[in-house]
């Protein structure tokens, strides 16, 4: 069954490719043109927001282009990454450019290469360079204690980045809301345990993170923004270090 599905998905990913062919829009995960991107979402459906060529979305391309642009994670060698809950788009590339230093975790051991709690990280102090963590600590009854757990293994010289959608004005969340119909009403999905407001750098801080918060604008012209589908409201980006 699933190889079916894999095969049927492989399938509409090449009828999009031929029907998205153009350059209107640029990949910079893939490298790849385009006329334009896909459609993405289900309740709140974005047009022109996932690449044909690789499937990453406007965060994942302002990340890339951040990666690129703003860090060192691929101009030193031996760097060690830990990615949760790894991306699609992301994974084979990080792994190709940063070979065994590259550990992927998820709760879900078949998802990535080791089973990982983010609330009780089996590493030991300051075992990771680099950390990324993307749309995960919505999904974390206990994220606060998740910030520290990040904090306690990236080593001091380290730097971690770490995104949740900003979906309200402030961070909303009610740990007694257990009903997956109520949560889907009060914070968006079923598994989500708060929406995330602005002030989540402040949480970041609170961990003991120094933040840097950086927009689109710091590394992309409104020209290549639009050419990459950088639009208002992509998010910021979050660079926490100790």
């Amino acid at each position: 069954m699933r190889r079916l599905k894999n095969v049927a998905q492989t399938a509409r990913d090449f009828v999009y490719r031929v029907l998205y062919r153009g350059t209107g829009r640029w990949c910079p995960v893939c490298e790849k043109p385009s006329r334009r991107f896909r459609a993405f979402g289900v309740d709140e459906r974005r047009d022109d927001a996932m690449c044909v060529n690789c499937g990453a979305l406007e965060r994942h391309r302002f990340l890339w282009l951040f990666f690129q642009k703003m860090t060192n994670l691929f101009t030193t060698r031996g760097q060690r990454m830990l990615h949760v809950a790894p991306e699609r788009c992301f994974e084979p590339r990080l792994r190709r450019r940063l070979g065994p230093s590259y550990l992927t975790a998820d709760l879900d051991e078949s998802r990535a290469q080791v089973q990982m709690d983010i609330t009780r990280i089996a590493h030991p102090d300051d075992s990771f360079d680099v950390i990324y963590c993307s749309h995960v600590l919505e999904h974390v009854p206990d994220d606060r204690r998740a910030l520290r757990e990040f904090r306690r293994i990236l080593k001091p010289t380290g730097w971690a980045v770490i995104l949740v959608p900003i979906t309200a004005a402030a961070t909303v969340e009610d740990a007694s809301v257990t009903d997956p119909k109520e949560r889907f009403h009060r914070f968006g999905q079923k598994d989500h345990f708060r929406r995330y407001g602005p002030d989540f750098v402040e949480r970041l801080r609170e961990a003991g993170f120094n933040v840097q918060v950086t927009r689109v604008a710091d590394v992309a012209s409104p020209e290549e923004a639009t050419l990459m589908g950088l639009m208002e409201g992509t998010g910021d980006i979050y660079y926490c270090t100790k």
